[in-house]
């Protein structure tokens, strides 16, 4: 087991070493420009020969790569030249002697957004089987960043830091950063991280919401262990040491008391599709009741739906394990008869949202599978204000009364069948081609509808236009449409205008 670490770096050292990786453009830009697209694409699949060629004459950038990324030994001249004025010595949690110089110990990578760059340290992957192995910057860490509000904060409390990924994309745009984990080690290596970067960030040792009781935040932002399985922890990333998707509910059930006057959370999550049960309502039973105080906005959203075999497979290889081997059998048998057992049909995973709101709640469960190329951080933020403001016109007079226009990216598609006699015109759709690819059939008086939505008329008045264009009365045509348009501005393909 790799045990607590003793300090990974000591401000004297992070300030040494952060001199030496930014001398040496130890950089996400840099990095990419001295292995080249090749062999940096190489290096994303795992495949590290390409890298070590590309980096062979490198320079000091060249011998860092090599040793904090791929794992080489490096000659002791070599890495103090590159690490000055950091004597490799000072960090021993990071590099130790080897034969002919040195080798890292924990991986040490640049990663960045649009506004810069930051260093990041984690176990490396050669240690993954290990119970308390702190993983990097992963396929999760970047599902959620991508998918967070950027908007600005006063607080923001990162549950389950790891190495600290989702806090350092907070620094950005949060007044106050406060992170929790319950691992010791994961803990020192999100200090380190913060140290590293320069970054100023409270952090509180203990399980789930206990190191923040009795505290609110303006934001929450959490990567938990969501994977369901039985009540066991193999790995302290990934599992809750609760039965099935107990432990996602109990979160979900807690958060909001500890979100500020509409403040918003946001987590991954996967839940258990249970035979005789609806996904939906299973996940929408774990809100907390309203209160006099209000309730809690949630979108929650499917993003992918696995099997039980695939959902074993994934999770097995994702912990670097031979599935093949007799261990790892053993391991899927007993996964897989305690899902059988449970009734388990399915595993769903998803993005939840919540904000607390002193209004009328909005609760929206859907799915949104396959690729979303654009983030969804924009949308999240969009999502809720468009809730917002379709509460402030709940009453159907007021959604009359209000001036609506079809959004930038939205489409009209229309497509035939053919017959006899050629092509017969089956149906149209309105869709959006940006964020999500919101989809909704609709028919010639509604597409009438939707070119109408200028931004210059109230609805009233374009439905009124409707009813004497298609024969049809306004009383009825008001009653089929509010529902379908609520449901267009809330996917973002009508938005207020003015």
């Amino acid at each position: 087991m790799p045990g607590v670490l003793s300090s990974v770096l000591s401000p004297r050292a992070a300030g040494a070493l952060r001199e030496a990786l930014t001398r040496a453009r130890y950089s996400t830009d840099g990095v990419r420009a001295l292995l080249g697209p090749s062999a940096h694409a190489a290096l994303g699949r795992g495949e590290l020969e390409p890298a070590h060629r590309a980096a062979r004459d490198g320079g000091e950038l060249g011998v860092l790569v090599r040793l904090l990324l791929l794992g080489a030994v490096e000659p002791d001249a070599a890495v103090r030249a590159a690490l000055a004025p950091l004597d490799p010595a000072e960090v021993p949690d990071l590099l130790r002697p080897a034969e002919g110089g040195w080798v890292a110990v924990l991986d040490l990578r640049p990663y960045g957004d649009d506004d810069g760059d930051w260093w990041v340290l984690s176990d490396l992957d050669a240690r993954r089987q290990e119970r308390e192995h702190v993983t990097g910057v992963g396929g999760a860490s970047l599902t959620l960043a991508a998918a967070t509000d950027r908007r600005p904060a006063g607080s923001l409390l990162d549950l389950g830091t790891g190495c600290g990924v989702q806090a350092l994309h907070a620094s950005r745009h949060a007044a106050a950063v406060t992170a929790t984990d319950v691992a010791p080690r994961a803990l020192a290596m999100a200090r380190a991280t913060f140290a590293l970067n320069g970054l100023d960030v409270e952090l509180l040792e203990g399980p789930w919401l206990e190191p923040v009781a009795g505290r609110r935040f303006d934001r929450i932002v959490s990567n938990p262990p969501f994977v369901p399985g039985p009540a066991r922890v193999d790995y302290v990333y990934r599992d809750s040491g609760r039965a099935g998707d107990d432990a996602l509910a109990a979160l979900v059930a807690d958060l909001p008391a500890h979100l500020a006057p509409g403040g918003v959370a946001q987590l991954l999550g996967s839940w258990l599709h249970v035979k005789g049960e609806d996904w939906p309502d299973r996940v929408r039973s774990w809100l907390p009741a309203p209160t006099d105080e209000g309730g809690v906005d949630a979108w929650i959203v499917q993003r992918e739906v696995a099997d039980p075999a695939l959902h074993v497979g994934t999770w097995q290889r994702d912990a670097g394990l031979d599935v093949s081997s007799p261990a790892a059998r053993a391991q899927a048998g007993a996964w897989l008869d305690w899902l059988e057992g449970a009734g388990v049909e399915a595993v769903g995973f998803g993005h939840l949202v919540l904000r607390r709101t002193g209004g009328e709640p909005t609760v929206v469960v859907e799915d949104l599978l396959g690729d979303v190329p654009d983030p969804l951080g924009p949308e999240v933020g969009g999502w809720l204000d468009r809730v917002d403001w379709l509460r402030a016109h709940a009453a159907d007079d007021a959604l009359l009364g209000a001036r609506l226009a079809v959004a930038g990216g939205v489409v009209l598609e229309s497509w035939s069948e053919p017959g006899e006699e050629g092509w017969t015109a089956a149906g149209s759709a309105v869709a959006r081609l940006d964020g999500p690819r919101w989809r909704h059939e609709v028919d010639a008086p509604a597409a009438a509808l939707l070119a109408g939505c200028r931004g210059q008329l109230p609805l009233r008045e374009l439905l009124e236009l409707l009813s004497f264009a298609h024969d049809r009365p306004v009383d009825a045509l008001v009653t089929a449409t509010l529902p379908a348009v609520r449901e267009l501005v809330r996917h973002g393909l009508l938005v207020p205008a003015g």
